[in-house]
C-alpha cells in the first residue's frame, strides 16, 4: 500500500493526528516505567533469605519482672519445645527474617584498622540455629557447643567477644573475594579477633534497608541468647502442621511459670511474615497495574474514537475508492496502515520519554536504570492495543457499499 494518500490525509488533520501520537508517547513512557517497577517490585517480594521458610514457625515470650536465672529457663523453653511432636529442632536468637530487630556490627580486618571494612547484619545464636532455618553450609562446619558463650553474661560485663563465626556467602565473597575466607579472623565485637569457620549459602537480613546489594551481607555469632532478649524459632517437620505446634509452643512456654507473657500475635509462621513484611511492594504493584490498564484503556477509547471520526468524515473518500474498485480488505488495510504510523512515531517518542522519565527516578529515588528491553516490551503493546482499537472502525468503513457512502457524501 502507498503511504503517500494515508501522509497527504494525516497532513490536512494535524492536530488530531498530534493527539493521537501524544497520548501514544506518553502512554509508551509510563507503561515502560511501570513494568519495570513492577518487576522491581515483585523481584524484591520473591528474594530468597536462605531459610526453609515453609518448615520454620516463631514465638516469643517475655517475663513481667527482670529473671535472674533467664538462662536456664531459656534452656528448659528450648527443650520443651524441641520435645514437642512434630518438631525437628528449636533454636533463639536475637533476630529473625522479616523481624523487627536488627542487630548489626561493623567489621574490620584487623586490629589496627580504624575505619569499618563493612558493615554486617548479626544472628546471634546457638548451634542449632543452622539446621532450624535449614541454611545450607557450603563450606567449613557449625559451632560446636563449647563455642557458644553467654550472650547475657557477655553484655552484662562489658566483654563482647565471640571465637567463632560463620559467615554468608555474600559477605565471605565482599570480604575475601579470593575465596579463602575459612580460618582467617575478623574483628567483630570487640579487640579480639573472630576466626570464619564456616559459611552458609544464603542468609539475607532481618529486613531490606539499604542497597540490594547488603541484602545477604550477614554473619552468624556464636551466643546463648536469654528468652528476654530474642525469639524462638522452631523447625516442623510437616508444614501442614505449623498451626499445630505454634499452639503447643505457646503452652509449653506459658507452662514454665506465671510470670510468663506469650503474645499470642507473635507467633506465626516465618511465611505469613514474609507476606506481612510486603504487603506495601504487593499493593504498589497491583496499583501500578491498574495504571497500566487504565492507560491502555484510555488510549485505546482515544484511537477507536478518532478513528470513528474519521470514517464519518472521509464517507465521500471511501465511497469513491469502493467505486473505483478498492476492496474491503484495501478500505481495512489502510486505516491500519494509518494507525501503524502514528502509533511508531508515537512510540518513538515514547522511548525517548521513557528513558527521560527514568533519569528523573534515579536522581529523585534511587531507582536503577532502565532496562532497554522494557522499550520493545512496550512498543510491541502499544502497536498490538493501536491495530485492535482501530479494526473496529476500519472494518465499519469498509463494510460501507460504495452507492450509499457515495449518496452520502
Amino acid at each position: 500500500m502507498e503511504l503517500r494518500p494515508i501522509l497527504s490525509t494525516l497532513s490536512r488533520h494535524k492536530t488530531a493526528a498530534a493527539l493521537i501520537v501524544f497520548e501514544i508517547a506518553l502512554s509508551c513512557a509510563i507503561v515502560c516505567n511501570a513494568l519495570f517497577l513492577i518487576a522491581g517490585r515483585l523481584e524484591r517480594i520473591d528474594r530468597p533469605t536462605g531459610a526453609d521458610e515453609q518448615h520454620v514457625v516463631t514465638v516469643q515470650a517475655r517475663g513481667l519482672a527482670r529473671d535472674e536465672n533467664a538462662n536456664a529457663l531459656t534452656q528448659t523453653d528450648l527443650a520443651a519445645l524441641r520435645a514437642i511432636p512434630g518438631v525437628a529442632n528449636a533454636t533463639i536468637s536475637v533476630q529473625m527474617p522479616f523481624g523487627n530487630s536488627n542487630w548489626n556490627s561493623s567489621v574490620r580486618m584487623t586490629a589496627e584498622q580504624r575505619g569499618e571494612t563493612m558493615s554486617v547484619s548479626n544472628y546471634i545464636a546457638d548451634e542449632h540455629f543452622i539446621h532450624t532455618l535449614g541454611l545450607k553450609l557450603v563450606a567449613g562446619r557449625n559451632f560446636t557447643r563449647d563455642e557458644v558463650g553467654d550472650f547475657g553474661r557477655m553484655r552484662t560485663e562489658g566483654k563482647v567477644h565471640f571465637p567463632a563465626v560463620i559467615l554468608g556467602q555474600a559477605t565471605a565473597d565482599r570480604l575475601f573475594p579470593g575465596g579463602d575466607a575459612l580460618g582467617k579472623g575478623l574483628y567483630i565485637w570487640g579487640e579480639e579477633p573472630s576466626r570464619v569457620i564456616g559459611i552458609v549459602e544464603r542468609l539475607a537480613k532481618p529486613n531490606d534497608f539499604g542497597s540490594a546489594a547488603s541484602y545477604e551481607e550477614s554473619v552468624i555469632l556464636p551466643g546463648q541468647v536469654p528468652y528476654s532478649s530474642g525469639a524462638y524459632l522452631v523447625r516442623v517437620q510437616d508444614p501442614s502442621q505449623r498451626q499445630a505446634v505454634l499452639e503447643q509452643a505457646q503452652k509449653a512456654l506459658l507452662a514454665q511459670g506465671p510470670t510468663r507473657i506469650v503474645d499470642a500475635e507473635q507467633a506465626r509462621t516465618l511465611e505469613s511474615m514474609r507476606d506481612r513484611y510486603y504487603r506495601q511492594d504487593r499493593a504498589m504493584a497491583w496499583m501500578l497495574v491498574a495504571v497500566i490498564v487504565a492507560l491502555l484503556v484510555v488510549t485505546a477509547l482515544g484511537i477507536v474514537g478518532l478513528a470513528s471520526f474519521w470514517v464519518q468524515q472521509r464517507s465521500r473518500q471511501i465511497g469513491i475508492r469502493r467505486a473505483l474498485g478498492a476492496t474491503r480488505g484495501q478500505i481495512l488495510r489502510y486505516f491500519q496502515t494509518e494507525n501503524f504510523l502514528l502509533a511508531t512515531i508515537g512510540i518513538a517518542i515514547g522511548m525517548l520519554l521513557a528513558y527521560a522519565l527514568n533519569q528523573l527516578l534515579m536522581q529523585r529515588y534511587e531507582l536503577p536504570r532502565l532496562p532497554l528491553f522494557y522499550l520493545p516490551i512496550g512498543a510491541v503493546a502499544l502497536w498490538l492495543l493501536g491495530q485492535i482499537a482501530v479494526y473496529g472502525p476500519a472494518r465499519r468503513a469498509a463494510l460501507v457499499p460504495p452507492a450509499v457512502a457515495t449518496r452520502g457524501a
